[in-house]
């Protein structure tokens, strides 16, 4: 079952506002109370379906990868660079199959919390796929660039910026780009994004370093990523022992440890950190480390020298 609720105890009074906008919906704290059980009973309901059904009807399909495993067995899915080719061919049905998900396990409210509270100005967002993160870019944001390796989910995203109205449809671009090779100047973006990316880069920390470099000083590297959950390891396990199968389907590795990944980016200064659905949904808000940024340029000069 996913849990809504934050697994870290500090929430601030922005962040409960955005979440609660109206205090005055329900003024009798029954009401209120009647209210709050309605909607978590119907998300626990949701989600608890929702799982139930993963776990059940995928076993099948897990039994048949593991045999294709067992007949090759210097072959891995997770380990295979062309796993990401997956996007190509789902790219027409990805919001679909994944938009029931979402908004049960209530990803678009993290996605919206996200941008809203912290992105401004000039954005780059890398992995964006098929723009699910379109509608949540509030108004402090002046231009969003929205780059990723298959032009093939970036076509869903350019459909979708071609039904907005012109004044919002201006703000955004497309671009087919390596997120490990972006060429873009050092200091570019005033905010760079990454939502569920960090699982399909293969090598994610190299892409956070770039982020890193692209983005400026002051400015803001926002994350909304999937991986291992470090306090119900019976959940982790279960990650683990189905990777394979899920890597086929999707092209993502969900088993990812992303303490250490952002760990060995070394680049950044973490600001916040909440983790959700058991502590497999990492909300991130860091900036780069313009002393370890330093250190770098040191040391590549030292050696250009």
């Amino acid at each position: 079952v996913v849990s809504l609720l934050p697994s870290s105890s500090s929430t601030s009074s922005s962040y409960s506002r955005f979440l609660h906008p109206s205090s005055t919906m329900a003024s009798s704290p029954f009401l209120r109370r009647a209210t709050l059980v309605a909607i978590s009973g119907g998300a626990y309901a949701g989600t608890a379906l929702l799982v139930y059904n993963y776990m059940t009807f995928g076993q099948e399909e897990q039994d048949e990868v593991a045999k294709q495993l067992s007949q090759n067995k210097d072959y891995s899915y997770v380990m295979d660079p062309k796993r990401v080719d997956r996007f190509q061919s789902i790219a027409d049905t990805y919001d679909s199959q994944i938009g029931r998900d979402e908004a049960f396990m209530g990803i678009n409210v993290l996605r919206r919390a996200l941008l809203y509270f912290h992105a401004k100005g000039t954005v780059l967002e890398v992995g964006a796929g098929t723009g699910r993160n379109l509608p949540y870019y509030p108004k402090a944001v002046d231009r969003v660039v929205l780059s990723d390796s298959s032009d093939q989910m970036l076509q869903q995203a350019r459909t979708k910026i071609q039904r907005l109205p012109p004044q919002k449809r201006s703000r955004f671009a497309c671009l087919e780009a390596d997120a490990a090779k972006l060429h873009f100047d050092d200091d570019s973006f005033d905010t760079v994004v990454d939502t569920f990316g960090l699982c399909s880069f293969d090598d994610p920390v190299v892409v956070l370093q770039e982020l890193a470099r692209v983005c400026k000083p002051g400015g803001k590297i926002l994350l909304l990523e999937h991986g291992r959950s470090k306090s119900w390891l019976s959940l982790s396990t279960y990650l683990d022992k189905n990777a394979e199968r899920h890597a086929k389907n999707w092209g993502c590795i969900w088993n990812r440890d992303l303490d250490d990944i952002l760990q060995s980016a070394g680049l950044l200064k973490v600001d916040r950190v909440d983790t959700w659905h058991f502590g497999t949904t990492y909300y991130v808000v860091c900036r780069p480390n313009s002393e370890s940024n330093e250190q770098e340029m040191l040391a590549n000069s030292l050696v250009d020298s």
